[in-house]
């Protein structure tokens, strides 16, 4: 590895080491987040590192150079876009990705960092909620950037982020169901405290509202984005005394649960009942029948992340960042007009058919 460069003015390795009274190779040891170092004699010098303001500037790790992308946890194919997203930009750049899972928590479990401080990666993109002060103080002490892509809750000041128009992508899908003739539209949400769970369903409330719908808060369940919610909030709402006409699911995966709930119920999709989903992963097409969803850019996003990391690591003093992409609908077969919507449209048009063959023949 070669030489720390400190600029001017600022602490010494050396005089870190005095005034922590350890020796240089202690100090060596916490800031290459290897062991051998008591948590509170560790504490202390990350202490005096900070307070001096030091950080590396230009160190070079003789190993290949890497990309660091944390997720809570790896366990669905959105992760698959995102890795997608970050291991195009990494490639182009000369650099490997490293796949670390932090734990299942939004913020992540203790004990993540510590790889991170070990290997020394250019950058690092993460899949959760901001970081504690102390962890970011140990990435700006190494001039390790980072960025949060897809924050689940609202970003701190001076974090750099990329995220999606959740907002509006709820607002799209509820306005979708409601000009098919829906009014007794359900939704699934992810997690409360996920700020994208929450702007989704401030969406659907905006649409309802927009089109003068009352809101029922028995049609809003939360759950975890998995399969797992689709079954079992579809089977609630489905089971009601008067059910919904049409269902808003948080992501993709639980719109598929929601199927699932409807065929076991021996009801069809979207006869009986219809579904937008959220996300447009590549399954999404394959379902039968195919998912109406929202198409959020998840491997621009990360792109876009890593792109992010990359001009930090290049520029420190740049100015942070939130960007946010759009989203779009993609209507497919799992939406239509409610069953008796189309039964009155139906009748309506062999009505006005059987009209016109009577004046034909008069």
């Amino acid at each position: 590895m070669s030489s720390q460069n400190v600029s001017s003015g600022r602490a010494t390795l050396a005089e870190i080491a005095r005034d922590a009274s350890v020796s240089m190779s202690t100090v060596s040891k916490v800031l290459n987040g290897r062991s051998g170092v008591s948590d509170g004699v560790r504490e202390r010098i990350e202490g005096l590192l900070h307070t001096a303001g030091y950080s590396r500037r230009g160190t070079v790790v003789d190993q290949e150079r890497l990309i660091e992308l944390v997720f809570a946890s790896i366990d669905s194919e959105w992760s698959l876009q995102i890795i997608r997203g970050v291991e195009s930009v990494a490639r182009e750049n000369g650099l490997n990705v490293i796949l670390t899972e932090s734990g299942g928590r939004p913020t992540g479990e203790p004990g993540w960092i510590d790889g991170i401080l070990r290997r020394q990666p250019v950058g690092v993109v993460l899949l959760f909620s901001n970081l504690p002060l102390e962890y970011k103080r140990q990435l700006a002490i190494r001039n390790i950037p980072y960025v949060i892509l897809d924050p689940a809750g609202e970003p701190d000041a001076d974090v750099s982020s990329v995220g999606s128009s959740n907002w509006l992508g709820g607002l799209t899908a509820t306005r979708h169901l409601i000009e098919l003739g829906h009014r007794r539209i359900a939704m699934v949400t992810g997690p409360r405290e996920m700020m994208c769970s929450r702007a989704r369903l401030s969406g659907y409330h905006s649409a309802l509202d927009e089109a003068g719908i009352p809101f029922d808060p028995t049609l809003v369940d939360a759950g975890q984005f998995d399969y797992e919610d689709g079954v079992a909030a579809g089977t609630n709402f489905l089971t009601l005394p008067e059910r919904p006409t049409a269902i808003f699911a948080g992501n993709d995966m639980q719109a598929f649960g929601i199927y699932e709930a409807a065929r076991l119920l021996r009801l069809a999709v979207p006869d009986d009942i219809s579904v937008v989903g959220y996300d447009d992963v590549p399954s999404s097409g394959w379902m039968s029948p195919k998912l109406t969803t929202i198409h959020q850019p998840l491997i621009e996003m990360a792109e876009e992340a890593t792109r992010l990391v990359m001009a930090l690591r290049n520029d420190p003093d740049r100015r942070l960042t939130r960007i946010e992409l759009a989203t779009s609908l993609v209507v497919r077969a799992s939406t239509a007009p409610p069953r008796r919507e189309r039964y009155e449209n139906e009748q309506y048009v062999s009505g006005k058919i059987e009209k016109t063959c009577a004046n034909f023949m008069d």
